[in-house]
């Protein structure tokens, strides 16, 4: 009974994927369905954006499935299917978009980002270390103020 159990739950594991893509969508044609699958795994689903248009159950994921298998089934090659999703919904809709002037934000961007909140923090704890006087390179008691400590550490002493 358990080994049942682990198979299922294997079976389950490894066809989590193929949820998303339902029966009416699958074309005939095995050799066309296995390039439509493999289209799919490098689109971006729009509304989920962090899940191929192959692993979403998002209506617009559907409707994007739908259109690539469309596409293909007309004779458009896997390149011609990308590009016409590419001219309908920008560079965005790729999972891996190309490295170019308009989407160097989309490569650089998170990486921007994280660079300029430790700048941040290193300028927030420079300034908050100099209000304090807490820096390393603290000026020297002046004459007078080592007499004032010595006559506080004085009068602390005797109570």
């Amino acid at each position: 009974m358990k080994k049942l159990i682990f198979v299922l739950a294997a079976l389950i594991a490894v066809n989590v994927s193929a949820l998303a893509v339902e029966p009416d969508e699958i074309l005939d044609d095995p050799a066309l369905e296995e390039r439509a699958r493999e289209v799919s795994k490098d689109v971006r689903c729009v509304v989920c954006q962090n899940q191929s248009i192959d692993d979403s159950n998002s209506g617009i994921a559907k409707k994007m499935r739908i259109l690539v298998r469309e596409r293909i089934k007309e004779g458009d090659s896997n390149q011609q299917v990308i590009d016409y999703l590419v001219s309908r919904y920008g560079d965005f809709v790729l999972l891996k978009p190309p490295v170019k002037t308009k989407t160097l934000f989309l490569w650089f961007g998170p990486a921007l980002m994280v660079v300029l909140g430790l700048i941040g923090i290193i300028f927030y704890y420079r300034r908050r270390s100099k209000e304090t006087g807490e820096t390393t390179g603290a000026a020297p008691l002046s004459p007078k103020e080592k007499a004032r400590l010595e006559a506080l550490l004085k009068e602390e002493g005797s109570n």
